[in-house]
This record gives structure tokens, sequence and C-alpha cells, in this order.
């Protein structure tokens, strides 16, 4: 049904949607050129920022472009197997992306609180680990959660009020007892959006505390950039948690599309300027890879 039925507001949302997804691509696009290329940016932070741009791509990927379809079309339907493989898709790279986050705030924990051992605790193997540790966790919880989801019948209303296939309105067109479906989204969400995020605000309360002993002008820097990072993961956590950790009377509120749209589409926007806008290093060999095309 999307965010709109007034044919002006879907045009002016659909220009508004189109930069927003044309910069989250550009940026996250440049952000693994610059990792990619350049050899100062080979630690294992720049390691998982360049796995998060590239989830980041993808994860934007599977609602916006089908959105911007949709604003301009007045046939919004969507067939069964699209709406399976897009809700797939959007759990197995959300889930992605929570995990990485809860492993980049345990890699920044480790630099901070443990400079000597850093590179002897986050060696290339632990972080490819990591890595593909967090893709096939995301695959195999992605995989039982949609196909519990579409095993069962669905039948009457066929009208999802979001502007994608998000989990909670699929799981209201289901015409049977979704009792079991809303204790597996409860422990769904428990075990990708609030531990990691628990694990996150763990470790950053760990480094506030250990850069506040001092006063230099490089802890103070990094201070900032924390505030900044919390910043972003507290909403992106908040706004997922409060969606899929929530009881059904609860879920049936009729802002849970414009809250989605912070977690799904703001957040990808918001992390290249949150995690390289801010980061001298990334700003110092974007200037020399622009002085190189030049």
């Amino acid at each position: 049904m999307g965010l709109s039925s007034i044919d002006v507001v879907q045009q002016v949302l659909f220009g508004i949607f189109l930069l927003i997804y044309m910069f989250t691509v550009v940026g996250n696009i440049l952000i693994i050129i610059i990792v990619t290329v350049e050899s100062k940016l080979c630690s294992p932070m720049y390691f998982f920022l360049r796995n998060l741009s590239l989830t980041e791509i993808f994860y934007i990927s599977v609602t916006v472009p089908r959105m911007l379809k949709d604003l301009l079309d007045h046939d919004k339907c969507i067939s069964f197997i699209e709406c399976a493989t897009q809700l797939y898709f959007f759990c197995f790279l959300g889930t992605t992306e929570c995990f990485t986050l809860a492993i980049m705030a345990y890699d920044r924990y480790v630099a901070i609180c443990s400079p000597l051992l850093y590179t002897s605790i986050m060696t290339r193997t632990l972080c490819l680990r990591f890595v593909i540790g967090t893709f096939l966790s995301a695959i195999l919880l992605s995989i039982g959660q949609i196909t519990f989801v579409f095993s069962l019948p669905f039948c009457g209303l066929n009208k999802i009020d979001h502007f994608f296939c998000d989990l909670l309105p699929v799981v209201n067109l289901i015409c049977a007892d979704t009792y079991t479906n809303e204790i597996t989204i409860l422990l769904y969400g428990f075990l990708v959006i609030f531990t990691p995020f628990v694990l996150i605000l763990v470790s950053y309360s760990i480094i506030w505390s250990v850069l506040k002993i001092s006063n230099t002008a490089g802890q103070k820097k990094a201070l900032s950039t924390c505030v900044s990072h919390l910043t972003v993961v507290g909403i992106f956590f908040s706004t997922t948690f409060f969606i899929y950790a929530r009881p059904k009377k609860m879920s049936q509120f009729d802002g849970n599309k414009y809250v989605s749209i912070f977690y799904s589409i703001l957040i990808p926007l918001l992390n290249p300027i949150i995690y390289c806008l801010r980061n001298t290093e990334v700003k110092q060999s974007m200037r020399k890879l622009l002085r190189l095309c030049y």
C-alpha cells in the first residue's frame, strides 16, 4: 500500500527517496573503493567497515528500488514468491548488519583498551571467521524464519499496509494461529537485535571510561567519534527493537511503516557520513584518490 495514496505526495517522496538511495549507494561504493585501494587502511576496523558498506548497499537495494517503482505505479501488486524473496533478503541483510556492528564495537574495544595486544588478538584469520560466521548465522536464521512464516496458509485480505514485505505485516495476513510465529519473532528480535545492542553498549561504556581518563586531543576526538557511532547505533537498534520485539496488539500501530524508514533507509545513509566523513584517515585517502583521478 506504500506510504501515501496521494499522487503529489508520492511524487515528492519519489524524489526524496531517489536522492537518498543514490547518495547511499555512491557513498558506500566510495568507501569500498577507498578501503580497497589505500594500503594505509588495512586494519581490521576498515576490513569490517568495507563489509558493512557492502551490506548496506544490498540492504537498502532490497526495499527502495521496489518502493520507487510503487510510488510511480498505481499497480502495487507483488507476487507471493517476490514477497517471500524480498522478506528473506531483508532479514538476512538486517541480521548481518546487526552482527557486523557488534563485531566493529568489539574491534574498537580491543584497539582502545588493549592497544599493545591489538594486532595479536585481531588477526586476519579471526576477522575472516567473524565475517564468515556472521553471514552463515544470518543465512540460517533468516531461512528458518521465512520458511516458518510462508509455510502457513494465507487467505482473506491480501493488502500489506507497508512499503515493503516486512515480517509482522506479512504474519498478520496468515489465517491460522500465529502465536508460535509471534514467539519466534520475539526470540529472533532478542537474538539478532537485543543481544548485539547490549554487547555494543558494554563495549562502548568501557571505551568511554578509558577515554575519559586522559585529556589528550586524540582521545577527545575518539570520544567524539564514539558518541557519533553510538547515536547511529542507538537509532538503528531502538527502532528495530520497537518494531520486532513487541506484543501483537502493539504491532498494529499505524506508524510502524514510518518508523521502519529509520532502520531500513536512513541508517544506510548515515553510516558513510558517521564512519568516514568524521574519520581523518578516510578523508585524507579520499583527497588522495580524487587528486589521482584528476
